[in-house]
């Protein structure tokens, strides 16, 4: 353990972040600890899931796919591979050792790549390819193919919520990257991390709660999603009217 706060304090001075080491020590402790509850507490709320149950399940999924994708896929899986969930429809494949080894490596890479200024950016772009399909297939796994109906409802719920959240997300990392300091991306890291592990949390221990939680934060999402992206499209116009006016001109020759 004491190597891996090292090797974990040795990346955030590359950064450029400088915490002591007693804080980040006690942090992950803390962590540690909720997520030993947040796991207990878990498996007790989904031994028994009905309708309502899976399609909280289902929405989360989609939902926080769209910004934590391996998050999502390892959390899930683990609880399946130890026993604290019993998962549902299709996503027993999430369970499979050769998934949990795939989907713990990208989530490992996903977890540093988000955090470093640029890098994220890259990395977004990069994954914007795979976190909506992704979203629909995990949301439709929730039913499996005993009842495609339900699959296909699933599937058009969870790409839509995939999609929202990744507008979202983009949008508002492109904001952030314009400050050169990289806390306020260490923090929005952060902040998402919480947000896939909690959403998921509480589809599986309230389902009800969790409904009226996800269509205010999809209505904030779009609300912000919306503002920031004339923000940026302003910016955007700008910059051009800046370049257009440093620019060198030159007269046209006269016709003969």
């Amino acid at each position: 353990m004491n190597t891996f706060w090292d090797t974990f304090l040795q990346w955030l001075h590359s950064v450029g972040l400088h915490p002591p080491r007693e804080a980040v020590e006690q942090a992950g402790t803390a962590v540690l600890n909720s997520a030993s509850g947040v796991a207990t507490t878990v498996g007790q709320a989904a031994s028994g899931m009905d309708m309502a149950s899976l399609l909280a399940l289902a929405a989360a999924m989609g939902w926080a796919s769209g910004f934590r994708l391996y998050v999502v896929v390892f959390i899930v899986g683990m609880l399946g591979a130890t026993g604290l969930m019993v998962l549902p429809g299709g996503l027993h494949v999430l369970e499979h050792p050769l998934m949990l080894v795939a989907s713990g490596g990208l989530l490992f890479v996903e977890f540093f790549a988000d955090k470093i200024p640029g890098v994220d950016s890259l990395w977004d772009l990069l994954q914007s390819v795979l976190r909506v399909p992704a979203g629909a297939a995990l949301a439709a796994g929730v039913f499996g193919a005993d009842n495609t109906t339900m699959a296909a409802v699933a599937a058009l719920m969870g790409g839509t919520l995939a999609a929202t959240s990744q507008a979202a997300k983009t949008t508002t990392r492109a904001l952030i990257n314009t400050s050169p300091e990289p806390f306020s991306n260490v923090g929005a890291s952060l902040a998402e991390d919480t947000v896939a592990v909690g959403a998921v949390w509480l589809a599986l221990a309230n389902p009800a709660v969790f409904a009226v939680v996800l269509v205010v934060a999809v209505l904030v999402m779009w609300i912000v999603t919306w503002l920031l992206w004339r923000f940026l499209k302003a910016a955007i116009r700008k910059l051009k009217a800046w370049m257009g006016r440093g620019s060198t001109t030159y007269p046209e020759l006269p016709k003969t």
